[in-house]
């Protein structure tokens, strides 16, 4: 029997709601990317929007992280530290924003462009949003996570770029980071099975170079060690009994 946490109905109402507004924050900030904004006020903006809305940044001192979100800038493949520096037209951003609201936390990450980006970033972009959004179809009870990898991998090195190995999603709800672990890389029909009830994030961080990373001096930024651009998107899903539900939606 899985030792991975199973979630009941009355769990998704409360991962519906904090999914749901995660979602929202990542929103209420995609008209303000633009040349000139730092991402300490982008930082600012998003914990406000929570506080506002009786929830909490749940990256705020977890595990002495400085910062409410993570603000991850063309080479920096994830965990970006918001600071004063300012963005300039052409960078990419990944914006990673998980928000604990009554109990529950919803978890999740997009890519935000600012001003005209080079054709070969927004190649990157639509290949790794892709390899999200493929993953998460094939989700049902029974099949194996590494199948979740396999998709990724495929696609992503079908279309010349690379999957980050160091880094990968994670079970979710109650506990910010819980079993298991989910690779973004790997092989059909290996690693456990996914059954009713199971809760975790699928982010892909998808490389236009080689996938090796390396972590900086402040113990939490990653970056590609060729300094090639990287993208991540990140989705919070449910396991239901005969598909799945993506949690971190901003549904009307």
């Amino acid at each position: 029997m899985s030792s991975i946490k199973k979630y009941n109905e009355r769990d998704f109402i409360k991962l519906r709601e904090a999914g749901k507004l995660a979602a929202i924050a990542l929103d209420s900030i995609k008209d303000k990317i633009l040349p000139g904004i730092t991402t300490q006020t982008i930082d600012e903006i998003i914990r406000k929007f929570l506080r506002d809305h009786n929830a909490y940044p749940a990256p705020l001192f977890y595990r002495g992280y400085p910062k409410s979100i993570c603000t991850s800038i063309n080479h920096v493949v994830c965990h970006g530290i918001p600071s004063d520096k300012e963005l300039k037209n052409g960078d990419i951003l990944n914006i990673d924003v998980t928000a604990y609201l009554d109990g529950f936390h919803g978890d999740c990450s997009k890519m935000f462009c600012v001003g005209d980006i080079s054709v070969k970033a927004k190649n990157l972009i639509n290949v790794t949003k892709e390899c999200l959004n493929r993953s998460i179809k094939i989700l049902k009870p029974g099949i194996h996570f590494g199948n979740i990898g396999h998709v990724i991998q495929s696609f992503a090195e079908e279309k010349g770029f690379s999957v980050v190995r160091e880094f990968c999603g994670h079970g979710v709800g109650e506990k910010f980071h819980e079993e298991p672990n989910v690779l973004h890389y790997g092989n059909k029909n290996e690693g456990p099975v996914l059954e009713e009830g199971m809760v975790f994030t699928i982010e892909p961080m998808i490389n236009e170079g080689k996938f090796e990373t390396k972590v900086l001096k402040d113990g939490w930024t990653a970056v590609t060690k060729d300094k090639s651009l990287s993208a991540q998107f990140e989705h919070t899903v449910g396991i239901t009994n005969n598909g799945y539900e993506i949690f971190t939606l901003n549904k009307n």
